[in-house]
């Protein structure tokens, strides 16, 4: 497993977008900052979004200092003003403003939802601010926010496993794109697919799991349903179920944390949907095949092998050119 205490590329971009929003509020740019912008703007579509974010912030600061300057509380903080006359007391006044915006700034970005993404065939895994550790699993994506009054994850895509610090004070949420599930503490795994089918599986402790849609309103408990230990919910558009797990059958569902999959009569589709999606691929089953049951351990990195297993396994041929494979019947 790759570890990683957070993502080094949304990092970098927020810094970034922060100095360039620093940079315009100052004045016009330069020729040559000009052509630096574009260049950055040009490196990534989501830097524009960003920096809008970040000057979005810096005018809301600004707001507020300007108040806090009427008021004179920002002169109040440091005592009294140092002589020599109104350019002094300009300087000083301009620098005691930074120094807040410092402080401001350094307060927000330890507060702010952080991005953590994994790509093709790579794992991570973090250690939350709270004590909490998530495993991501390949190609999924996070914004995490641990506050004060607020522990909140958003599975945007992909699967996690999470092991949350005991906390009866905040709720630890896990937002995905259908649904919420609720936690103080425990042991539990989810995964988002992207036709919007989502899954819970809980290995230790308690959860509460909502599903969402177009008419729910914002806080429905009716709705939630309690699920403990070797409990899995599994959600496909009106669809629900709710499994019994046996201990091996639990563990079998997080068996991704170890660079493994376990398929017992797994559908042919399901199962190379696990494959496909984890290495990138552009895999086609033919309708046929695709309702075949299969069963087996096998090794996450190595889609050639299971490739092999395959054809042995089922009555299936395998045709490959380059990063596109598709599964015919024999």
């Amino acid at each position: 497993m790759n570890a990683a205490d957070n993502n080094p590329i949304s990092q970098r971009m927020d810094d970034e977008a922060l100095a360039w929003a620093v940079r315009l509020d100052r004045g016009a740019l330069s020729p040559a900052e000009q052509a630096a912008l574009a260049e950055w703007f040009a490196a990534d579509p989501a830097h524009e979004w960003r920096l809008a974010h970040f000057q979005q912030f810096c005018a809301q600061l600004h707001g507020t200092l300007t108040a806090m300057e009427a008021e004179g509380l920002l002169l109040a903080a440091d005592g009294p003003v140092p002589g020599g006359g109104r350019a002094n007391l300009r300087r000083w006044l301009t620098a005691g403003l930074a120094a807040v915006s410092l402080a401001l700034i350094v307060a927000w970005l330890a507060h702010r939802p952080k991005a953590v993404a994994t790509q093709m065939a790579q794992r991570t895994s973090m250690t939350l601010a709270d004590g909490s550790r998530v495993e991501l699993n390949a190609r999924s994506r996070i914004l995490v926010r641990v506050a004060d009054d607020e522990r909140l994850v958003r599975l945007e895509e992909g699967e996690a496993f999470f092991a949350v610090a005991k906390d009866s004070n905040r709720h630890f949420v896990v937002l995905t794109p259908t649904g919420v599930v609720r936690v103080t503490g425990t042991l539990f795994n989810v995964r988002v697919q992207q036709n919007g089918a989502w899954r819970v599986t809980v290995l230790e402790g308690s959860v509460m799991v909502r599903p969402l849609d177009q008419s729910d309103e914002a806080d429905s408990p009716a709705r939630e349903v309690a699920l403990v230990r070797y409990d899995q919910f599994a959600a496909s558009g009106d669809r629900v179920e709710l499994r019994r797990l046996t201990g091996e059958e639990a563990g079998d569902a997080t068996a991704w944390r170890d660079g493994r999959v376990v398929f017992k009569e797994t559908s042919l589709a399901e199962a190379i949907e696990a494959f496909a999606g984890y290495h990138g691929l552009h895999v086609t089953v033919a309708r046929e095949v695709a309702g075949l049951p299969l069963g087996g351990r096998f090794t996450l990195d190595d889609f050639d092998q299971f490739l092999v297993a395959l054809g042995d396994a089922l009555p299936v041929r395998v045709m490959r050119s380059g990063d596109k494979v598709r599964i015919l019947r024999r």
